[in-house]
């Protein structure tokens, strides 16, 4: 009996199999402008699993996809694959429709491959180029992250759009949105999405897309922005956008990981309004973004892990605001200002590398909350560890170091209170630890080389001291009172 059970569910496979050959040998293949004149009469003659395909040219005209179909620009490569070129010849432009509806509207299991999809909305250089100048200090916050009229729209469908095109639309290129009660988790993979009026690619609403090797630059907001989605965005170039390479905000929690985000007029990744925007970003590469590599605002809560944030204009990672949030193992290198800043935020800073940057290694200001946990400082030009604000701060097990210079390593601001067990201080000029507030120290290290005090209390500061070895400086305590 259980012989014959096995052989029927051989059997029931079997069955499966070959529906789907079937299946697959029923579908047709309506050829644009072959058996008809325009994409949209193809799309309406088509059937779920059939294919559209679209000869290059340009299609004036904006089209609604049908569930299931597959809507493909002709071309192949010689060894198989697709050709990357077929997207610039074979082109949706919907410049000439006077209807306010997307460029393409895409179906449940439908397919987009290989368009380019522009004119859509107006595109307005002279706007464009007086936000670049000006940083988006134009922007009006409440159009950000509006669904708008995209270039390609999915809304509350599961489906497929990639290696298009989107430029020049008044809108978002790609604008994705979950609806009540529908499954919203798109692929949207290989896309470039440039000089759109909104945002490159826009994850909205409860949508889940997978979001996946795409370039995004020159938009007007973000690259690939999130408002209330939890997508999961891998291994996309987003650069020279006038806000954020990607931009997080409004209760979103995506994954964001191996994207390389550059040359960005605001932070390379940007996160920010509400604890509930809680993203994890991990292993990404931020760099000579004009202002933070990522940067952290307005109360949200993001864990930030083993990403690379180099020469950026500001922090190499930044937080501030009641932002809170978890940086760990993450290297950070010739910033131009802190390589990890903390301002009026919390929180913990464990295991990162921060390295010659223009300021601090870690800069703790206003009335914040850190712990700094093993991590390393080596060569930021003015301080290792720098707390001037009304911070508390506990500092355990960390290497801050630097040759030459005449800063000390440690700053510890007048209402700063700063608890520091088993750090090793090495190269402060006039003293390892600048002490203006309150500290108590804790089996430290402190060498210095002909330097002015390992601690040096100035007045009214207030210090207690337990097992510390200070050597190497004319003074190992100066200022203390007995």
């Amino acid at each position: 009996m259980r012989l014959l059970g096995g052989g029927m569910e051989v059997m029931k496979t079997g069955f499966v199999c070959l529906y789907c050959m079937i299946s697959v040998m029923s579908a047709k293949i309506i050829q644009v402008p072959g058996d008809f004149k325009t994409i949209q009469e193809g799309i309406n003659a088509s059937e779920s699993g059939d294919i559209v395909l679209v000869a290059p040219g340009t299609y004036s005209e904006r089209i609604k996809l049908k569930a299931g179909i597959r809507v493909r620009s002709f071309g192949e490569k010689s060894k198989g694959g697709l050709d990357d070129k077929r997207a610039e010849k074979t082109i949706i432009d919907g410049s000439k429709v006077s209807e306010e509806s997307p460029g393409v509207m895409m179906a449940a299991g439908a397919t987009l491959d290989g368009f380019s999809v522009t004119g859509v909305g107006k595109y307005d250089e002279e706007r464009w180029r007086r936000s670049w100048v000006n940083q988006g200090a134009d922007q009006a916050h409440e159009h950000i992250g509006v669904f708008g009229v995209p270039g390609i729209a999915i809304e509350g469908v599961d489906c497929s759009v990639v290696n298009n095109i989107v430029h020049h639309i008044g809108d978002t290129g790609i604008a994705i949105r979950g609806t009540e009660g529908a499954k919203c988790a798109p692929l949207v993979r290989g896309n470039i999405c440039y000089r759109n009026m909104g945002g490159g690619i826009g994850s909205l609403d409860g949508s889940a897309a997978i979001i996946d090797s795409n370039t995004c630059y020159e938009n007007f907001y973000a690259g690939i922005g999130h408002k209330n989605a939890s997508p999961i965005v891998t291994r996309n170039t987003c650069y020279r956008n006038i806000r954020a390479g990607i931009g997080v905000s409004e209760g979103a929690c995506p994954i964001v990981r191996g994207n390389n985000c550059y040359e960005n007029r605001k932070a390379g990744i940007g996160i920010r309004t509400g604890s509930e925007t809680s993203p994890i970003v991990e292993n990404n590469d931020c760099y000579k973004n004009e202002m933070a590599g990522i940067g952290v605002d307005d109360k949200a809560t993001p864990i930030i892990l083993g990403n690379r944030c180099k020469k950026n204009g500001l922090a190499g990672i930044g937080c501030r605001d009641g932002a809170s949030a978890i940086i760990r193992g993450n290297f950070c290198e010739s910033n131009k200002e802190a390589g990890i800043g903390v301002e009026s935020a919390s929180a913990e800073i464990l295991r990162n590398q921060i390295n010659l940057n223009e300021k601090a290694g870690i800069g703790i200001s206003g009335r914040s909350f850190a712990t700094l946990v093993n991590n390393i400082c080596l060569d930021n030009k003015l301080v290792g560890l720098g707390i001037p604000g009304e911070a508390k701060v506990v500092v355990a097990g960390n290497s801050f170091s630097r040759h030459g210079g005449m800063p000390p390593m440690v700053m510890v601001g007048t209402k700063a209170k700063v608890t520091m067990t088993g750090n090793t201080i090495q190269g402060g000029g006039i003293a390892g630890v600048m002490l203006m507030g309150r500290l108590t120290a804790i089996d430290n290290r402190i060498e210095g080389a002909n330097g002015g005090s390992g601690i040096w209390v100035r007045e009214g500061a207030a210090l207690t001291r337990k097992g510390n070895e200070i050597k190497g400086y004319k003074a190992p305590v100066r200022g203390e009172k007995p």
